[in-house]
């Protein structure tokens, strides 16, 4: 597991054993999983459990402006 720097105080998570498509795990009161980079290009939030609607707004927008980075991040750890 290897944790991005903490954004808009949601932890960002790239784990090293997981799959495509490049994502990100973001973790606050609940959990959520950000596609980077979707087949159509674009970033897509796959799903959310426990994690208020305006925190999952939150790190959408972070993952936006962030999005390069944690994409260089991800490929980092798998290549």
């Amino acid at each position: 597991m290897t944790t991005v720097p903490r954004i808009a105080g949601l932890h960002f998570i790239v784990f090293a054993d997981d799959h495509e498509p490049a994502h990100v795990h973001v973790f606050g009161d609940g959990q959520a999983r950000i596609n980077l980079l979707g087949p159509d290009g674009k970033l897509a939030l796959v799903w959310v459990d426990g994690l208020k609607r305006s925190d999952a707004r939150r790190a959408m927008r972070c993952v936006i402006e962030h999005q390069a980075a944690l994409l260089a991040r991800w490929r980092d750890i798998h290549g």
